[in-house]
């Protein structure tokens, strides 16, 4: 019997909870042996849920507790997030997160720490939701050589996207039907202004050429300056407008890093990709496109891969993995020198270029990529 604790009891810390009761049988098979919520730690009480017995305000009883051999945190932010996963990993415990930003901006550390005491930290859920994602990208295409990886991070602001098109939103409306329907925060302003976006971003860089790139890094413009006549011309032009992440590596060792709004042409897997929906697509030498595709948020398909991390956590209890990245800074790539076609509007007119540099570009009231 391996004991688990969870860390915060919102919506994804419950729905842990709930995958962990609910497919318990299937979770002891896939992990050789049963899985037991010990302990949930929140400031809260829960006295209507099934699991408020378990809840304690003292993260010191876990810390202390050597019966708890897995911890999940989904507090969030770097804050008391941060603080309890050190705590956790120096008392020898293995660690599952769902925090993109904790593992964005202090996941070297953390990693390096896990490896030091000899334990796992995990966190497939930091980007793309329930999608499996990083696990395949670390395993199953570690045999590549990473050349690209484009995708659609942030299920919010496609969402927001997608009913501006398909039911002629303006932004203002496409983002309060956003938070009435769940899919984006009271404070969104981490998802429009793309540094959502940015922090997945840098996970999936770092797992993919091992050195460490910080989102301060990355070039980032958000959706929150779009207009409803873009996204019709988007659309007239034979595509979507669509927040993208972009990372390539070229050959002299640069990264080019940046999260913008793309015209995503219909020729493009991507277009086609709407509502709350994430895709990813994994470039590799080998494999060439490998499109990874699902719901990219929400309680019950998050707390799907964090099950799935602690499955793999305890698989792995006396045999850590050893994953990580190194302080070595990323060589960065000018985003503005690659060459693409670009949508480009003055008025209520519109061109989409042949391919060409930025630099290259005459001034325009609004620009943006052309995804082929």
């Amino acid at each position: 019997m391996v004991n688990v604790a969870i860390l915060g009891f919102g919506t994804v810390g419950s729905g842990v909870a709930q995958v962990l009761a609910e497919n318990s049988a299937e979770i002891a098979a896939g992990a050789g042996e049963a899985v037991q919520m010990k302990y949930i730690v929140d400031v809260r009480d829960f006295p209507d849920s099934p699991f408020g017995k378990l809840v304690t305000h003292d993260f010191a009883v876990v810390e202390q507790d050597p019966e708890v051999q897995v911890v999940v945190e989904t507090i969030g932010g770097c804050g008391v997030a941060l603080a309890f996963t050190r705590r956790a990993l120096e008392a020898g415990k293995h660690v599952v997160t769902s925090n993109k930003q904790l593992v964005a901006e202090h996941g070297r550390e953390l990693l390096a720490l896990a490896k030091e005491k000899g334990v796992n930290y995990f966190f497939e859920a930091s980007v793309g939701g329930g999608i499996p994602l990083l696990r395949p990208l670390f395993n199953d295409l570690s045999g590549n050589k990473i050349l690209a990886i484009k995708g659609i991070v942030n299920g919010t602001t496609n969402y927001i996207l997608t009913a501006m098109q398909n039911r002629e939103l303006e932004l203002d409306a496409a983002l309060k039907e956003a938070q009435a329907l769940g899919y984006a925060e009271a404070n969104p302003e981490s998802d429009m202004n793309g540094m959502d976006a940015v922090r997945k971003a840098c996970i999936l860089a770092n797992l993919s050429w091992g050195r460490e790139l910080k989102p301060e890094q990355v070039s980032v413009i958000g959706i929150q300056n779009v207009q409803l006549q873009d996204v019709r011309n988007a659309q007239a032009a034979g595509g979507a407008l669509k927040l993208l992440a972009w990372l390539s590596k070229a050959d002299d060792g640069q990264i080019y890093a940046f999260v913008e709004p793309h015209v995503v042409m219909g020729s493009s897997m991507l277009c086609h990709v709407d509502e709350a929906y994430n895709a990813v697509i994994i470039t590799g030498n080998a494999v060439g496109d490998a499109l990874f595709f699902g719901t990219g948020a929400g309680s019950i398909p998050t707390a799907s891969a964090v099950v799935g991390d602690v499955v793999d956590a305890v698989r792995h209890l006396s045999a850590p993995r050893g994953i990580g990245w190194t302080e070595e800074p990323v060589l960065l790539g000018d985003p503005d020198t690659l060459v693409s076609r670009w949508y480009l509007r003055s008025g209520s007119e519109y061109t989409v270029t042949e391919p060409c540099s930025a630099s290259q570009l005459p001034p325009a009231e609004v620009r943006y990529r052309v995804l082929d």
